[in-house]
């Protein structure tokens, strides 16, 4: 086990490019959450909701924006980005990452039309069929499938047990995670006279472009015919289901639990939340933003943030959901305005009753007043 590296604060602050309020001789070792940062690790605060903590907080340094101004139990590395600063530092103390495999292990089967490029690593019972093509430097770890005629970009990690079908192809540096399908049969089926399903063949292929990273087990159907295509930088997050010819553009990112229906077009730098459902044959504009466990049924211009199922501008989400919250209040006085309704029936029909009959006349003769 390698020794772990340990910086005192004035490095570490000149490495992160900040401004150290403090002793810098003091030694740091790790990072850690701010309730749970003991001496010798460094923490940060980037969400406001928790900057009451750097006063009571056990960690021997707090990295904090710049214009901070609250006060603190220990030192403190004042930087433009917390966020990125305290990521940056988390690189440094990281423990190193278990060892690839090494070369290509014995019990691997690899087909012999397959080529692998150089320094290609390959682990245990990974299967590696004909006509593939895997990148150089790429490293294919235990129980990984690649199917007839996949390409596999350089310097890609595949981790265990994700299988990638018959000639999807994978850029550069891509990243799929533990239990990933890449080109499983899109859902497509005809219904006969007698409401029997009858499987339509998909005949496409999945593309991923180059430094996209796939959490674990998300599911990304082939195209019926032509591609179902994710593209460049896109990072997708567990147990997202992506439904067949779905193309996602450049730098869009995808929360977990996602499931987007076959046929919809995904612009570039698009934010999908948690549980987000979209039905298919829909476009989504560029740098729009869809928030978790909403519904859309409709084309999402660019740009826009849309919350709620089904999903509306953020402006009209939050006038209804104050509505909402109102209910109550709306009851009260719903039930009030019956109570005075009823009570004027009641009287109306009380003066009705007490009237004098329609052609009796009064002491004087006069004509007789009718209510009504």
């Amino acid at each position: 086990m390698e020794p772990r590296r340990e910086l005192t604060l004035a490095e570490l602050a000149r490495h992160l490019g900040g401004e150290l309020e403090g002793d810098g001789t003091v030694v740091v070792h790790g990072v850690a959450g701010i309730r749970d940062a003991q001496p010798g690790e460094i923490t940060f605060v980037a969400n406001p909701r928790y900057a009451p903590l750097v006063a009571t907080t056990r960690a021997s340094a707090v990295i904090v924006a710049r214009a901070w101004d609250r006060p603190a139990g220990t030192a403190l590395i004042r930087v433009d980005d917390p966020d990125r600063a305290f990521t940056e530092a988390a690189a440094l103390f990281a423990p190193p990452p278990p060892p690839d495999p090494e070369g290509i292990h014995p019990t691997a089967v690899i087909a012999p039309t397959a080529r692998l490029g150089r320094d290609v690593r390959v682990g245990p019972y990974v299967v590696i069929e004909d006509g593939a093509e895997v990148g150089d430097r790429t490293v294919l770890m235990a129980h990984v499938y690649v199917g007839h005629e996949v390409r596999i970009g350089p310097d890609c990690r595949i981790y265990p047990h994700v299988s990638i079908r018959e000639r999807c192809q994978i850029g550069a540096r891509v990243i799929l995670h533990n239990g990933t399908v890449i080109g499983s049969d899109g859902f497509g089926y005809t219904v006969d006279a007698q409401g029997v399903r009858h499987k339509i063949p998909q005949l496409g292929i999945v593309v991923i472009g180059d430094d996209a990273e796939l959490g674990a087990n998300v599911t990304v159907d082939r195209a019926r015919f032509g591609k179902t295509v994710i593209g460049r930088g896109v990072k997708i997050d567990n147990l997202v289901q992506i439904g067949h010819n779905v193309v996602i553009g450049d730098h869009s990112v995808i929360v977990a639990q996602v499931g987007i229906a076959g046929s919809t077009t995904i612009g570039s730098k698009v934010i999908l939340a948690g549980q987000v459902g979209i039905s298919g044959h829909i476009e989504i504009g560029d740098g729009a933003i869809i928030g978790a466990q909403s519904g859309v049924t409709k084309d999402v211009p660019p740009g826009a943030i849309m919350l709620g199922a089904p999903a509306v501008p953020m402006d009209r989400f939050k006038r209804i959901n104050a509505y909402m919250m109102r209910l109550p209040e709306f009851r009260k006085q719903l039930d009030e305005l019956q109570r005075r309704v009823a009570a004027l029936e009641t009287s109306r029909r009380s003066s009705s009753g007490s009237a004098p009959a329609s052609g009796a006349t009064s002491g004087g003769g006069s004509a007789p007043t009718t209510i009504r």
